[in-house]
């Protein structure tokens, strides 16, 4: 069973760039694919971004992509999402998932949540 422990939220200015980082616990962290799921105020939970167990295979939203990147260190059990050119649009409740075989697109198919972090994107 993955564990997942988030960091790296905040508040940033239009246009600037933020990373956010999950660590994993587990002893077959390399059996999870992991995603990034957002949730802004008001609104229900979307996809963001996910990578698969490899990492070799990454898939995004619309809405962040050729902006954000995810990336997965196999080696440190940990996942993380760059977040260039943020948008007011952006802000939301960050949180990174697990789910045990492939990646996929939708947030539901995950398993396993970590706290999630809180990124505000002031204009």
């Amino acid at each position: 069973q993955a564990q997942l422990g988030v960091s790296g939220g905040g508040l940033v200015q239009v246009g600037d760039s933020r990373r956010l980082s999950c660590a994993a616990s587990g002893r077959t962290y390399g059996n999870y694919a992991m995603a990034w799921v957002r949730q802004a105020p008001g609104k229900e939970r979307v996809f963001v971004a996910a990578a698969s167990r490899s990492g070799g295979i990454a898939l995004y939203a619309d809405s962040v992509k050729g902006r954000f990147t995810i990336s997965r260190d196999n080696t440190k059990n940990a996942v993380a999402l760059q977040m260039n050119v943020l948008k007011p649009e952006d802000t939301a409740v960050y949180y990174c998932a697990a789910r045990a075989g492939g990646a996929t697109r939708s947030g539901d198919d995950y398993d396993y949540w970590g706290q999630g972090t809180q990124v505000t994107v002031s204009s």
